[in-house]
């Protein structure tokens, strides 16, 4: 190991095949395991599992699983976030809380902050996945992709159903169901108006 700390080592587990770059800080609790690269001032953990992964420079993850999957550069992944099956995450990318992503490509300076599961998918650059998103990806016999452009913004608790396209610059409105491609540069709205009755005392 090249100049890499590992805080309370007692509560951690390192197989003998790991690579570690330099400037390394192992928190408590972690396990890295299997074929790993961790690269220059990466931070891992405290509660973390990394598995046959790689993890690029200035890169933290917290309170995560990290399974099969490539992390890009400068990208901060957590808490609570789980990475599995062929999750291709690029540079400057935000990975947040209670996020799950699963055999999906995801281009540089996008964010997915909150509660999203992005799954089969392609994400271009620069996009923004608001809180709740979900990508439902299986139809109850196969799985199905879902592709969203280059800065396009997609509303919290919005349901992209696969296969389905949205194109560059676009923008879905929060609590949208969509069905159908979104071409670019257009605002898709797919929710019923809202009705407001009175109670009955």
């Amino acid at each position: 190991m090249n100049k890499v700390k590992i805080e309370l080592p007692a509560t951690c587990i390192i197989d003998e095949e790991v690579e570690f770059g330099e400037n390394v800080i192992i928190r408590p609790n972690t396990i890295i395991s299997g074929k790993c690269k961790i690269g220059n001032n990466v931070t891992i953990g405290p509660n973390t599992e990394i598995v046959n992964s790689t993890i690029g420079n200035n890169t933290k993850v917290i309170h995560s699983l990290v399974c099969n999957s490539t992390i890009g550069e400068n990208v901060s992944v957590g808490p609570y976030a789980h990475l599995r099956d062929k999750a291709i995450i690029g540079n400057n990318i935000r990975i947040g809380n209670f996020v799950e992503i699963k055999n999906s490509t995801i281009e540089k300076d996008t964010k997915i902050s909150h509660l999203s599961y992005i799954g089969d998918s392609e994400l271009g650059e620069n996009v923004n996945i608001g809180a709740g998103v979900i990508t439902a990806n299986y139809d109850g016999k196969n799985k199905n992709k879902t592709i969203i452009g280059a800065n396009s913004f997609i509303g919290s608790n919005s349901t992209l159903i696969a296969p389905i396209i949205i194109e560059n610059d676009s923008l879905v409105a929060a609590g949208s169901t969509l069905t159908d491609d979104v071409p670019s540069q257009t605002l898709a709205i797919a929710r019923s108006y809202q009705v407001n009755k009175k109670r009955k005392k």
